[in-house]
């Protein structure tokens, strides 16, 4: 009887992990928020199904459990945090991350309505000189803490950062209030926004973080303990 427990026991086990590590995205999955249980707290991301392909990718990464572990290694307040480098997990204290990823990048996915407000989730990328295509970090994200702005603000990133194309009014509304970093909009793909942890997000975005070789990796490591989709709430 013993040896029949611990063989149910270990298909039990197998079985679960294999669960765990299903990468198929089936369409109750694209129904979920994805749940970021971090170090410094919770923070409930809704993907949006208006880029297909940021939203499957991060789904797949999430239920693989891609994300279990890795840190925030890149923060600067008034701007984002930034993680999702796999390199991360056992990096020693004062090791400068990044570079870490899958082989593989995501095409980019700009949408008019979807811009760099306060809380969205966007996907990092290599510069223009080496990827003109603007094509996605395959895992690398931020969530943008951002600031708010004046109409003068405004009408400077028009002119110098986003080269004369015009920010709508709504959206200027809510650069005005909630705020932001408009100077990314249309050249970084955003792809969902926090529901729940905002003020998780402005602490994490408060850390002390390092001016040496490792700029703006936080002192104490600020890690994503596990990612996992979650019935969304109305």
């Amino acid at each position: 009887m013993k040896k029949i427990f611990i063989l149910l026991s270990s298909l039990v086990l197998v079985l679960t992990t294999q669960a765990q590590k299903d990468s198929t995205i089936r369409k109750k999955d694209r129904k979920r928020d994805v749940l970021l249980q971090t170090s410094m707290g919770d923070m409930v991301i809704r993907l949006s199904d208006s880029t297909p392909l940021h939203r499957d990718n991060f789904l797949k990464l999430v239920k693989t459990g891609y994300y279990d572990g890795v840190l925030f290694h890149r923060v600067i307040k008034s701007f984002m945090i930034q993680g999702g480098d796999p390199d991360s997990k056992n990096a020693i204290a004062g090791a400068p991350l990044g570079n870490g990823g899958p082989n593989y990048t995501i095409p980019a996915e700009f949408r008019p309505t979807l811009f760099h407000k306060k809380g969205v989730i966007a996907a990092a990328r290599q510069g223009d000189n080496v990827n003109p295509q603007k094509a996605s970090s395959g895992s690398q994200f931020y969530i943008v803490q951002g600031k708010t702005f004046t109409d003068a603000g405004l009408d400077s990133a028009e002119t110098f950062r986003l080269k004369g194309r015009k920010i709508p009014a709504d959206q200027r509304e809510v650069y005005k209030t909630i705020g932001g970093t408009p100077h990314l909009d249309q050249n970084y793909t955003v792809f969902g926004e926090l529901v729940k942890g905002w003020d998780v997000l402005d602490n994490i975005a408060a850390v002390e973080t390092s001016k040496g070789n490792d700029r703006d990796r936080p002192i104490v490591d600020v890690r994503i303990i596990r990612a996992k989709l979650i019935k969304r709430k109305k």
